[in-house]
């Protein structure tokens, strides 16, 4: 049974890139990604923020590299991430800002689509250069539940993330031939600095906690499986897919 879930689920002989990798899902994500045995590349607006991300990730005996990137500079990824040799791309970094839609700026949604979907596009199509190439490679997005749902207060983001489930279906399509596959996570309610702010209305985190089949917010570690799934051989034959990683949020309403 050991070497048959090492031949299914090892990431032995991989490197993996986290974007947004210095806090909450990204940073358990690549340390998750480290212990399944890849060498990982990370990535943040700010190389000090990553300090305990790669201390974490270097315990483990994996290799780290850590890189500045504001994906929001789309020369800055090109300079930055072009020319690596990535075999795992988990493009995760993306920015949430609580606004009733009346009072939404066009500055305010362009800071979060331009992060979220327009800078996840490019940071996947420059490092999918080195894939396409090499034939091979494995790319999984940050979906959500407003890729699916609407939220009030949460239009330019639910607006990113549902640009973000087009975007990996539409590349699945286009690179799978290539020997590129792209699926996506949807975390339901995971409470992280980002959302901390929906979780300090307890009468909003009661009901939604109700709603939630299994009976509990998402723990991080509840992400870290399905994606070292999807980098894995063992869905090699999975691509154009999300994922809901939800508690049954999403089968239940």
């Amino acid at each position: 049974m050991t070497a048959f879930l090492e031949a299914m689920f090892s990431l032995k002989g991989r490197r993996a890139l986290v974007t947004g990798a210095s806090r909450g899902i990204g940073a358990e994500l690549a340390l998750g990604l480290a212990r399944a045995g890849a060498d990982v590349v990370l990535t943040a607006r700010s190389l000090d923020a990553l300090a305990a991300t790669a201390a974490s990730i270097a315990a483990t005996g994996r290799e780290v590299q850590c890189i500045a990137c504001d994906q929001r500079d789309i020369a800055q990824v090109r300079a930055a991430l072009g020319g690596l040799e990535i075999d795992i791309l988990v493009n995760n970094a993306g920015i949430e800002d609580v606004c009733p839609s009346a009072d939404v700026s066009e500055e305010l949604w362009d800071r979060i689509v331009d992060t979220n979907l327009k800078g996840a596009f490019f940071v996947a199509q420059t490092v999918a250069q080195g894939m396409l190439t090499r034939g091979q490679g494995t790319i999984v997005n940050l979906a959500s539940l407003t890729s699916f749902v609407g939220v009030p207060t949460a239009t330019p983001y639910g607006a990113s993330k549902s640009g973000v489930l087009g975007m990996t279906r539409a590349l699945s399509a286009e690179w799978a031939p290539r020997g590129v596959r792209v699926n996506a996570i949807a975390p339901g309610y995971f409470r992280t600095a980002m959302t901390e702010v929906f979780y300090q209305n307890a009468d909003w985190a009661a009901g939604m906690a109700a709603k939630i089949p299994l009976g509990r917010f998402g723990a991080l570690e509840d992400l870290v499986g399905a994606v070292v799934y999807l980098a894995s051989p063992a869905s090699a034959y999975v691509t154009g897919q999300c994922l809901g990683i939800d508690g049954g949020y999403l089968a239940a309403i």
